[in-house]
């Protein structure tokens, strides 16, 4: 009741744009349009605020699950599902397919309870090339409470079908800002912040290759007394303090680099951590096992750097609280 809709005629010009809006970045770009595909993603899109400007549905029940006060914005098309399963990124598909207006992360409306247990906590993806790598890490990033996450222009597109498959929902969730360079990258930057950077062995002079992987051979234990860190040096010759991730690193405001699956870290990174008193932080695994997938080490820092600074405020906040 309330929705009018139309059937999709053979030929609808419209139906071509959901291939070029899935397979072009270009487009995309071009024209601010992204495409999201099933009832969650749709939703959560439709509550963060996003613009639907056409809704592709293959039967009428799929209307019913979405807020009827904003699809009433879009145009609505019946098509059969045989045309959306030609489309579908899915391997299962819903049968419900949205072209939307690129969202703002500046006009967007995320989630009280996400906006609640935010913390002073940045994500800085450098070359995360992989869809799957880097949906999981947004996904990562919205869990762990980040303030936001920082794409370089080397970074896969966040709006990419599979990035938004992997992402489950983070996209509308966590304000996330693409294509940017190292030049302009700081002016996203609260005041203050030190950039830790996801290292690789410690006990190489060469600019890590990997998101984090563990030294050649076992080697003692890294001190916690900043003063014991072992240091490496960017290229412009500024000592980067190493350190293990489970030690004390995360002072808000605190920002993580993520290195890309095939060149790592990129000297830019490395610069901005020297310049901001970071540290190189360490994951270590079995000795022989290759550097770890970058969303896993991701994951790792994130939470860990979320646990440091809830343990750091209930210490503060302890210390307010005595006469």
């Amino acid at each position: 009741p309330g929705l009018w809709y139309e059937k999709a005629a053979a030929g609808d010009r419209r139906l071509g744009k959901v291939v070029t809006i899935a397979k072009s970045k270009k487009f995309r770009d071009n024209h601010g349009k992204v495409l999201l595909e099933g009832h969650r993603l749709i939703k959560d899109a439709l509550e963060a605020g996003a613009v639907p400007q056409t809704l592709f549905f293959s039967t009428v029940r799929h209307l019913k699950l979405l807020p009827e006060a904003e699809i009433k914005r879009a145009s609505l098309v019946k098509v059969k599902f045989e045309d959306i399963k030609t489309w579908s990124d899915l391997v299962t598909p819903q049968g419900l397919l949205g072209i939307f207006s690129k969202p703002d992360p500046a006009k967007m409306s995320y989630p009280a309870a996400q906006l609640a247990n935010s913390l002073p906590l940045l994500l800085i993806c450098d070359n995360i090339r992989d869809p799957g790598n880097l949906g999981t890490i947004l996904r990562s990033a919205a869990g762990a409470g980040c303030e936001k996450v920082l794409l370089t222009k080397g970074c896969v597109d966040p709006w990419e079908p599979k990035v938004l498959r992997a992402g489950m929902g983070a996209h509308f969730r966590v304000p996330i800002i693409a294509s940017l360079d190292w030049e302009s990258l700081p002016t996203n930057l609260p005041a203050g912040i030190q950039v830790c950077v996801a290292d690789n062995d410690p006990s190489s002079t060469s600019l890590p290759r990997g998101a984090a992987s563990a030294p050649a051979s076992p080697t003692a234990p890294v001190k916690s007394s900043p003063k014991a860190a072992p240091e490496h040096e960017d290229e412009e010759g500024a000592a980067i303090p190493v350190q293990h991730y489970y030690e004390d690193w995360a002072r808000a405001p605190v920002a993580v680099v993520v290195g890309g699956e095939t060149q790592g870290l990129s000297p830019a990174a490395l610069g901005l951590a020297a310049s901001t008193g970071g540290r190189r932080l360490l994951i270590p695994v079995v000795p022989g096992v290759d550097s770890l997938n970058s969303a896993i080490a991701a994951g790792i820092l994130l939470f860990e750097g979320r646990r440091q600074l809830l343990w750091r405020h209930k210490q503060e906040d302890g210390r307010q609280k005595l006469p």
